[in-house]
């Protein structure tokens, strides 16, 4: 039997990506880190000079990247047409744009294809914001995290931080306040927990206690 899509949804900071990891390690399955996918995306077109985003020349410019994801939590690897941009990608105004080109349907649609075929053999942990409600609706278990807002920002600061970004706390809760809006008001594939998603608010617990909250969810009974 093949082994079963698992989607992990949610807002940026709520721990998609550190969980997706741990998930997909226990589970001996593969770890989709969409975000990854978007920011790679974000940096290309920010590379190529193009602000605004220029509506005719963008199908053409995300048909000639290819996005390589290697690995998963530190030791991940993202190559852009063979150029590792791993630590480029995390800066604050590519997530930014990141969240921009989400919004735009041509990006969207290159993206999801791509992310789809690599769920065709199942045994995957798909992290995102429309894993559960677009790309993957018919996967057999869903989550979705969420935390309050102050305590997401203070994640992404000292995430941050630790990468050897100078950056102000409030400045980066001010941006994730903006791009929680946009992710959650745009027409196209909005943030959203999908109608059979668990729902875990990750803002007191511990890693290790949402991990063996979604362990019990997949596997109950079984320690």
């Amino acid at each position: 039997m093949t082994k079963p899509i698992i989607t992990i949804d949610g807002p940026a900071g709520s721990g998609k990506s550190t969980l997706c990891r741990l998930l997909a390690r226990a589970l001996g399955y593969e770890c989709l880190d969409t975000g990854a996918m978007y920011r790679a995306m974000a940096w290309h077109v920010r590379e190529q000079g193009s602000d605004p985003l220029p509506a005719e020349a963008l199908p053409a410019m995300i048909g000639q990247v290819e996005i390589e994801i290697q690995g998963s939590g530190e030791n991940q690897r993202v190559l852009v047409n063979g150029r590792d941009v791993s630590r480029e990608i995390r800066r604050p105004e590519i997530t930014q744009l990141a969240s921009d080109l989400s919004a735009r349907a041509e990006v969207r649609q290159v993206l999801t294809e791509q992310q789809r075929r690599l769920g065709t053999r199942g045994g995957l942990v798909a992290e995102g914001r429309d894993m559960g409600t677009v790309v993957f609706p018919q996967a057999e278990i869903k989550f979705y995290l969420q935390a309050d807002l102050r305590v997401r920002a203070a994640r992404r600061w000292r995430e941050l931080v630790q990468a050897g970004h100078e950056v102000i706390l409030d400045e980066v809760e001010e941006d994730m306040a903006h791009r929680d809006r946009q992710d959650s008001q745009r027409a196209l594939a909005p943030l959203r927990p999908a109608a059979e998603a668990e729902i875990i608010d990750t803002s007191r617990l511990t890693i290790e206690a949402v991990l063996a909250r979604m362990l019990d969810r997949i596997r109950p009974g079984k320690k």
